[in-house]
């Protein structure tokens, strides 16, 4: 009767604290207009592409260069190097559908062939014919996808830890989540700050980066409606087999690459050079998942240099 009666007030103690948990971690979706005040630019513009309110910016002067970001993050990613770079080329930077202030497209889809096809529709309504053309982790992916099939209108491809190699890397606790039918359920309503912590820790190598403000950014917009949906969406996105034709790439290519990535090996951006017959590696130690925001002077004036050389 003793060990009846722990055995009841333990699972008593542990049906508490999870509804605790879920009480204190319970966070419903945000109106994209409250959004809009706290994280648009001054400069920032809208542009309607199946029906969502596409989030992007164009700054500078001087060749294109079409920056794209990566799983669950947004253009802000790139404000470093627009400063840094708006000097010398037009750049224009988005925030992809499922992320940031676009949001959620109505048919669930994100796979790399919509998102290809969804970024050539937003560059021929900037009446965009030729440019260089960079990306981070799935923006790479995306990015290199794009070049496979529209080669004409890439001039200089960079790939910043891109996505689209296997690998045998563990993926991280939020896309385990959404994979999980219950799991998913927790990453819909439920979004504990702890969780989208530990997943930019795991996304910067220099822990002091990860402030109050890029996490308070990244979990807001995260609460956008819809975006929390399409994330599981995205998670359960079956990956191509596009890889096996990155050697048909021609087009100059600058791989950067942080060697403390956890998420993408170092070993991908070794592949990445040995496949693609034109390109240039370069690796940063001590430097994690996004070189563009680790290091954005040293990696924007690395890519200054690639693309203002013959």
């Amino acid at each position: 009767m003793k060990f009846r009666s722990l055995h009841k007030y333990f699972l008593i103690s542990v049906v508490i604290l999870i509804a605790a948990i879920c009480f204190v971690s319970y966070a419903p979706d945000v109106d994209v207009n409250e959004l809009r005040h706290r994280y648009a630019y001054e400069d920032s513009q809208f542009m309607t592409i199946d029906e969502m309110p596409v989030h992007y910016r164009i700054n500078g002067r001087g060749p294109a260069l079409v920056l794209l970001h990566g799983t669950a993050a947004s253009l802000h990613a790139w404000e470093a190097w627009t400063k840094e770079l708006s000097n010398s080329f037009t750049i224009i930077s988005l925030d992809l559908p499922a992320f940031g202030l676009t949001g959620p497209n109505d048919t669930g889809d994100y796979s790399i062939d919509y998102y290809v096809s969804f970024l050539d529709r937003f560059l021929k309504r900037l009446n965009l014919q030729n440019f260089h053309l960079g990306g981070n982790s799935l923006g790479g992916n995306i990015a290199w996808n794009y070049a496979l099939k529209f080669p004409m209108k890439v001039n200089k491809l960079i790939l910043l830890n891109a996505s689209g190699y296997p690998t045998n890397k563990e993926i991280s606790l939020a896309f385990k989540l959404a994979k999980n039918d219950i799991g998913s359920t927790i990453v819909r309503h439920f979004t504990p700050k702890s969780l989208v912590r530990k997943s930019l820790r795991e996304v910067y190598h220099n822990d002091d980066l990860v402030t109050t403000p890029l996490l308070e950014r990244y979990y807001d917009l995260q609460l956008r409606q819809g975006n929390r949906q399409a994330f599981i969406d995205r998670a359960r996105t079956k990956g191509g087999g596009s890889y096996v034709r990155i050697g048909e790439i021609q087009n100059p290519t600058l791989i950067l690459w942080g060697k403390e990535d956890i998420w993408i090996p170092v070993e991908n951006a070794k592949r990445f050079h040995e496949d693609l017959p034109n390109s240039n590696l370069k690796i940063y130690d001590e430097v994690g998942h996004v070189p563009m925001e680790e290091i954005p002077r040293k990696s924007a004036m690395d890519v200054k240099d690639f693309l203002l050389s013959k």
